[in-house]
């Protein structure tokens, strides 16, 4: 797929630019919701605020001849809320922010079709809610089309970030692209997309497999009634509940934060590699039990939300005290936490939340700091597992803290409240890449396989921390 600046140059124009009047619901970009909206909204049918089949008329031009583009993101994980055309090759693009929200705007993900073949543009997105960036580092969008039907980063020679004076000097990030087939679907992301219902596709081939150590429960439900699943995987007579041996046990969770969909690859290498024929993968089932909520927040995820549930929630400020009805899978996940707490059956060894971070590079990990010393010794002990199984892993940048700004965390809440033997981290991958020893300052770029690769890596850590051969 060849991206290229368009043909000929030209000055923006200073014409009013023009709003995609079609959108999916009657939502207003600000992120505030009319009852119409809600009430679509809460049967989980709504996608708020993003364009639908949105078509901006330009230089006079109306209809739907060739090469005048047709913008969608009413669809699952789609974020894309205004589109004002500025010539024949240029569009300034609008995020729309979190739903019930104003804060938020970083992810997007969104359709463009009815392109002429070699046709060329330049997208702006110009309405970034954060100014740091990775995109300052060479981070660039990733793209799909029919005709190429897997995603890849765009080239970086073909993005910029920069000050844009036509924008109040806020940061735009501007790539151009040529469109070398006719009649092909594009899509475009911030990054590679894991939507809810593709992990409700893969829980189901796992479950049609028949593996007698994988055990798929429902653990709670979203406000709009999403499933949040938990998959268990141990050997099948450490989970009856009869048992007299005391298990060590893990629990990890995903997705909090709908945009960050690294976390959701990581989180699949992770159940790939603990139900593989790999020797230490075998022995982990015959000794630990392992709990995973792969997607905290479907109703973020389906919606396209960056960073807030569907009421406008950061999910990952509310472990403290979560309320059953506005932050309910929060409130369930905390409850079985605490269940396996008081066990008597159960040995809570590790709660690893994953995510991933826009500003940094690697995979890295945070915990808790605290003053016993042979307690911050074990906390620091994990990640340093971590790092010798991970390529990409860096403990430069693992820190440990008891920041302020983090309290409702997964990681500052259970890690206050555990027992004192259970070590509680967020992991964090970047949504760029890696620098590997010994390359000269090379950015590895990474990819849904790379990211699978550190879940891999965690679970081979897991091998060394539980398991003393």
């Amino acid at each position: 797929m060849a991206s290229h600046a368009p043909d000929g140059s030209s000055e923006r124009s200073c014409n009013a630019p023009i709003l995609a009047s079609s959108v999916a619901t009657n939502a207003t970009v600000s992120g505030k919701i009319g009852e119409e909206t809600l009430e679509s909204l809460m049967s989980g049918d709504g996608f708020v605020g993003n364009v639908h089949d949105a078509c901006p008329d330009y230089a006079g031009k109306r209809g739907r001849e060739k090469g005048q583009l047709i913008f969608d993101a009413a669809f699952e994980s789609g974020n894309l809320g205004r589109v004002d055309v500025i010539s024949a090759f240029e569009y300034d693009l609008f995020i729309r922010p979190d739903t019930c929200s104003e804060k938020y705007q970083l992810w997007f993900y969104f359709s463009v079709r009815n392109a002429r073949k070699d046709q060329r543009v330049i997208f702006n997105i110009v309405n970034f809610s954060k100014t740091k960036s990775l995109y300052h580092d060479g981070m660039t969008p990733v793209v799909w089309s029919t005709s190429r039907p897997k995603w890849v980063r765009l080239p970086s020679q073909s993005v910029f970030y920069y000050r844009c004076p036509d924008h109040n000097f806020h940061y735009v990030m501007s790539f151009a692209f040529m469109f070398d087939a006719e009649d092909d679907l594009y899509k475009f992301a911030y990054c590679f997309p894991y939507t809810y219902s593709e992990l409700q596709h893969y829980l189901a081939r796992l479950g049609r497999m028949k593996l007698d150590f994988f055990k798929r429960d429902l653990i709670g439900s979203s406000v709009q009634k999403r499933r949040v699943d938990m998959i268990t995987i141990s050997n099948p007579e450490n989970l009856r509940p009869n048992r007299e041996v005391k298990m060590k046990t893990v629990v990890i969770t995903g997705r909090v934060h709908p945009g960050e969909t690294p976390a959701s690859f990581v989180c699949r290498g992770l159940i790939e590699f603990l139900i593989s024929d790999d020797p230490q993968a075998k022995k982990l089932r015959r000794h630990v039990i392992f709990h995973i909520i792969p997607m905290l927040n479907p109703d973020g995820v389906y919606l396209g939300n960056y960073r807030c549930s569907f009421m406008g929630a950061d999910l990952n400020r509310r472990w403290d005290n979560p309320l059953p009805w506005a932050q309910p899978t929060i409130y369930a996940v905390r409850k079985f936490v605490y269940s396996i707490d008081r066990d008597r059956k159960s040995d809570l060894r590790y709660l690893v939340d994953l995510h991933a971070h826009s500003t940094l590079l690697n995979a890295f990990m945070y915990g808790n700091a605290y003053d016993d010393e042979e307690r911050a010794c074990q906390q620091a002990s994990f990640p340093r597992l971590v790092n010798t199984r991970s390529s990409s892993f860096s403990m430069a940048q693992t820190a440990f803290n008891r920041d302020p700004v983090k309290v409702g965390t997964a990681r500052r809440h259970l890690g206050g409240t555990l027992r004192p033997h259970t070590n509680v981290y967020t992991l964090e991958v970047s949504f760029l890449g890696f620098i590997s020893p010994g390359f000269d300052g090379k950015i590895t770029e990474y990819t849904p396989d790379t990211y699978a690769d550190v879940g891999k890596g965690l679970g081979a850590a897991f091998t060394d921390a539980l398991l003393v051969s």
